[in-house]
Order: C-alpha cells, then sequence, then structure tokens
C-alpha cells in the first residue's frame, strides 16, 4: 500500500485524536480540584455541527468563505509588512488544516510555508491561540506536541463564531513568534466583525 493511499486512513485516526486530546489539553480545574472542561473543547463547541443535520445522516461544518479567508491573509500580511516583516508566510486554514488562502511574503524561505500551515491548524484545531498553547507542551515523554502537522510556537490565532472553532490564520517567519502572532491576531481583528 502506498503512503498517498494510507494518507487518509491517518488523518482520520489524527484528527479526532487531536480533538481528544485538545479536550484533555484545555481542560481546567474549579475549586474542589476536580477537572472540568473549557467552554472552547466542550464537544458542542468543538463541532460546529448544526442541530438536526445528524438526524439525516449527515453533518455540516461552518468554514470562512473565500473572500473572508483572503481578507485575514491580507490583513495579516500587511501587519507584518508595516512592521519590517514582509519575509513571512500566512496561512488561513479550516479545522481540518485545509489551506483557504495562503500568501507568501517577498523572500519568504519555504520553511515558512509549512509553518504558517501548522500553526493555523494547531489553533483552530485546539481552538486556542497557539502562544497560549505553548506551554502546554511541556513535559516528560511524548505530548500533544508530538501529534503530527501541529505546531506549539506562537504565531497561530483561533477563529472562532460563538464558542465554535472554524479555522486558524498561521504566521511563519519572523524572528519572534510574538511578532508572528501580533500579525495573525490583525488577521482575525480584520474579519472579527464579519463572523456570525
Amino acid at each position: 500500500m502506498t503512503l498517498s493511499r494510507r494518507l487518509p486512513r491517518a488523518l482520520a485516526i489524527t484528527v479526532p485524536a487531536v480533538a481528544l486530546l485538545a479536550a484533555t489539553a484545555c481542560g481546567s480545574t474549579d475549586d474542589s480540584g476536580a477537572s472540568s472542561t473549557a467552554a472552547e473543547v466542550t464537544p458542542a463547541a468543538m463541532s460546529s455541527q448544526r442541530p438536526g443535520d445528524a438526524e439525516k445522516g449527515t453533518v455540516s461544518a461552518d468554514r470562512l468563505s473565500v473572500a473572508t479567508a483572503g481578507r485575514a491573509a491580507q490583513a495579516a500580511l500587511a501587519r507584518c509588512q508595516a512592521d519590517g516583516l514582509g519575509f513571512v508566510t500566512v496561512a488561513v486554514v479550516d479545522r481540518a488544516g485545509n489551506v483557504q488562502a495562503m500568501l507568501r511574503g517577498d523572500n519568504a524561505a519555504q520553511h515558512t510555508v509549512e509553518a504558517a500551515r501548522a500553526k493555523g491548524y494547531t489553533a483552530a484545531a485546539f481552538g486556542a491561540n497557539t502562544s497560549d498553547l505553548a506551554g502546554r507542551v511541556k513535559g516528560e515523554g511524548p505530548t500533544i506536541a508530538d501529534l503530527p502537522g501541529t505546531l506549539f510556537l506562537p504565531g497561530g490565532v483561533s477563529v472562532k463564531v460563538g464558542n465554535a472553532s472554524v479555522a486558524g490564520i498561521g504566521v511563519g517567519g519572523a524572528p519572534d513568534g510574538n511578532a508572528d502572532q501580533a500579525c495573525a491576531a490583525a488577521g482575525l481583528a480584520d474579519i472579527a466583525g464579519s463572523l456570525q
């Protein structure tokens, strides 16, 4: 069996695993010490499934329009260019990590393409900004950072409709991940008013 034939099966296993790990990693503790899951990662929030779809045998998921994804990418790159960081790549991805829009700045190195996509996917899948998630991947032995296709470095922001994560904006290539994060946040700020 070739890698291309095995890849969809691997993704079918990996994506639900990421959702499960997201619920675990983003949990919180109440006053009694009991663990509870944050609102951003409850099963209802993890899926933007519309009520009644499951009874039809199908589900529908919210996703950004091409115009909105393009606008977010343009705004993020514009912020980086204004900050003298035009050599970055910006990726806007859906919850599954599929690229909806990508802009590669002038002289952006090849590694920035995958870094931007992976940061966007990580933010979308976990429903949290990668700058917030970065501190949660430390520890001995395997961690969620070992999940394929994820990157727990600052530079990815989650795009939400209500409490449901529907997309991610990732930026890669700045010398400091916090600069990547600021550019991605600018992309989100540009489209925030149009998200419903």
